[in-house]
């Protein structure tokens, strides 16, 4: 018997369980973690409190609970939930800044924290086609091909916690058409299609449940 098909409001609940509640104070980190990391150059610890009104311990002390960053050799963050300065598959350009997405779906919801337009270019996994995207805060607003879809799966936040990028972002691409999507969620349990307008739509309730309050400021 073919399985029901989760519709969007569905999909949104199963994402806010499998999210981390952040207080006000692990909000304001995580917003200018990736601010200070969209400026294309890794990010020393103590660099990041003088811009909140946190204190260094209280910083030192949330980034030592939260999975999922990444140091270089001096110890200064290079990568942080979904945004890297290291080479990925998805390119993700602001100001003159390159970097990378671990996955189709951070490149769509970074954009409104960071309040700044990025222009991403990634690979279709089936047909090879370079896929380009607009991406502003308030949407996406060039799309090449018009067609292009994403695949994604319900997280388990166990899972997430133990590698994100292995059993999360591994299964979250941009497909060049539905039939491109279609041939490789097939080959991929757990997987489905979504439009980019559904998926910039999910990426927003991400926002607002991660960090609401810190973006209203």
């Amino acid at each position: 018997m073919e399985k029901k098909k989760l519709d969007l409001e569905e999909i949104i609940d199963l994402i806010r369980n499998s999210l981390p509640k952040l207080s006000p104070e692990e909000q304001k980190v995580f917003v200018q973690l990736y601010r200070l990391l969209a400026e294309g150059q890794p990010v020393p610890r103590d660099k990041i409190a003088p811009t909140l009104p946190i204190s260094n311990d209280v910083v030192n002390d949330i980034l030592s609970r939260w999975w999922g960053i990444y140091y270089d050799e001096k110890d200064r963050i290079i990568g942080f939930w979904g945004l890297t300065l290291k080479p990925m598959s998805h390119r993700f350009e602001v100001n003159g800044h390159t970097l990378y997405t671990w996955c189709a779906m951070d490149s769509l919801f970074i954009p409104a924290i960071i309040q700044k337009t990025a222009q991403v270019e990634s690979t279709c996994p089936v047909t090879g086609a370079k896929i380009r995207l607009t991406v502003a805060p308030e949407g996406v607003r060039q799309l090449d091909p018009a067609d292009t879809v994403m695949s994604f799966m319900i997280p388990e936040a166990a899972k997430i916690r133990e590698n994100v990028i292995t059993n999360f972002c591994h299964y979250v691409h941009f497909f060049s058409s539905a039939e491109a999507g279609t041939t490789w969620v097939s080959k991929n349990p757990g997987t489905f299609l979504l439009s980019i307008d559904e998926a910039y739509y999910l990426g927003r309730k991400h926002n607002e449940f991660l960090s609401k309050e810190a973006l209203a400021m």
